[in-house]
């Protein structure tokens, strides 16, 4: 049931008008200090990027953006800060992504094709690595633990990168929001999880760039 509804909400996004300021690849360029320190502080920037994206009002605060079974369930009515700080520590893939899909769904942000590749190249890689450090593991053969090892080292730097680039993607985004690229079309504060539910409509155009057809 629950990945019929993950399913729904990704083709959803796909139907959206909007993309994002600075595109996945071009974010090192954009922002090269932020993506250092989204690199080195990542559970930190994911932190300040929640917050920010929930307007810094964390009584609006779901753990994982009220995008997994147990959203609404940790607590997080009675101390949000510490909730977050959990999220962000324990879950940190989970909190860029939450960050990354309430975004897309309040300012109808769109996911590109080069997106989805270089997401899915990311999580394959990862379970690769697992998957060869099981085999080595049973196998216990020298050069098999070697070459795991290394895939893993790589997974490593893949997927920090990544995440990275992704927050640093955000970052820009909100500052857009912002109006620190200048004067933006102004937009009250959407109420809390409207970007979780499936019986919305798909929001309006908030003046961002079409997509090329």
């Amino acid at each position: 049931m629950a990945s019929q509804e993950s399913l729904e909400r990704m083709q959803l996004r796909q139907s959206y008008r909007n993309v994002w300021h600075t595109p996945l690849m071009s974010t090192i360029q954009a922002d090269l200090h932020y993506w250092c320190l989204s690199l080195w502080c990542g559970p930190c920037v994911s932190y300040m990027l929640r917050r920010r994206a929930l307007y810094n009002d964390l009584s609006r605060y779901v753990c994982c953006a009220g995008y997994l079974p147990c959203s609404g369930k940790c607590g997080e009515s009675h101390c949000p800060e510490l909730c977050l700080c959990t999220e962000v520590f324990l879950c940190f893939g989970y909190s860029v992504a939450s960050t990354r899909f309430l975004l897309q769904d309040e300012f109808n942000i769109q996911t590109t094709q080069c997106d989805n590749c270089i997401i899915a190249s990311m999580i394959f890689l990862r379970h690769l690595a697992c998957l060869f450090s099981i085999v080595a593991c049973i196998v216990g053969s020298n050069e098999l633990n070697h070459a795991s090892q290394i895939l893993n080292c790589l997974s490593d730097i893949f997927y920090w990168t990544v995440c990275a680039c992704m927050q640093t993607q955000h970052k820009i985004e909100m500052d857009k929001r912002d109006g620190k690229f200048g004067p933006q079309p102004v937009m009250a504060v959407p109420p809390i999880q409207q970007m979780s539910r499936l019986d919305q409509s798909v929001p309006p155009s908030m003046g961002y760039a079409s997509q090329p057809t």
